[in-house]
């Protein structure tokens, strides 16, 4: 049972850090509008994909994780 209390740990944790990220990113004009993300809006629709964020966020985390596991 204790490694299940510290996956929930682990999993609570990252989800707390996702909203403060979240929060931080809402202040931040740039994120989602960064040249390369593409949004096409027409009379009644509007599509949204955040292709350069993505792949930002992506090469981030990617570094993150590679500087702990030194």
């Amino acid at each position: 049972m204790a490694s299940w209390g510290k996956i929930l740990l682990v999993f609570g944790l990252v989800l707390a850090g996702m909203g403060l990220l979240l929060l931080l990113f809402d202040k931040a004009g740039w994120v989602g509008r960064l040249p390369g993300d593409i949004l096409v809006r027409r009379k009644n629709f509007t599509f949204y994909f955040p292709l350069a964020t993505s792949v930002l966020i992506s090469i981030v985390i990617t570094l993150l994780f590679w500087l702990f596991r030194k």
